[in-house]
C-alpha cells in the first residue's frame, strides 16, 4: 500500500516563508512524476508545480519566482519551498505522486491527506 505523507503547513504572515514536504512510503518500484497541488475555499485544485525523476521541474505561473520544488529520490520525498507568500496562497496543499509497485505493473496515481497553509495579510 502506497502512502504519501505531508507535513508543513501551517499559518504564516504575508511575505513569510514555508516548506511543505511529503515522503511516500509503502511498496514502491520507481516513482515518475511528483508534485504540488492545491486548493483554495471554493475553488478547484490547480496545479502548483512539478518534479520529474530526472528533475525536469513546471511550474504555475501564479507561484513562478516565489516557489521551488525539489525531490530526494532516494527518501523518495518531494519538497515545496514558499516564499514570498501573499493570501491568494491561502489552500489546502496537496502531494501528487506517480507511482510504480512493480516493474510489471503500470503507474498509478497516489494523493497526499492535505496540509492547510493559511497566509494572512
Amino acid at each position: 500500500q502506497v502512502q504519501l505523507v505531508e507535513s508543513g503547513g501551517g499559518s504564516v504572515q504575508a511575505g513569510g516563508s514555508l516548506r511543505l514536504s511529503c515522503a511516500a512510503t509503502g511498496s514502491i518500484f520507481s516513482i515518475n512524476v511528483m508534485g504540488w497541488y492545491r486548493q483554495p475555499p471554493g475553488k478547484q485544485r490547480e496545479l502548483v508545480a512539478s518534479i520529474t525523476s530526472g528533475g525536469n521541474t513546471n511550474y504555475a505561473d501564479s507561484v513562478k519566482g516565489r516557489v521551488t520544488i525539489s525531490r530526494d529520490n532516494a527518501k523518495k520525498t518531494v519538497y515545496l519551498q514558499m516564499n514570498s507568500l501573499k493570501s491568494e496562497d491561502t489552500a489546502v496543499y496537496y502531494c501528487n505522486a506517480a507511482v510504480r509497485v512493480s516493474a510489471w505493473r503500470g503507474e498509478n496515481n497516489y494523493w497526499g491527506q492535505g496540509t492547510q497553509v493559511t497566509v494572512s495579510s
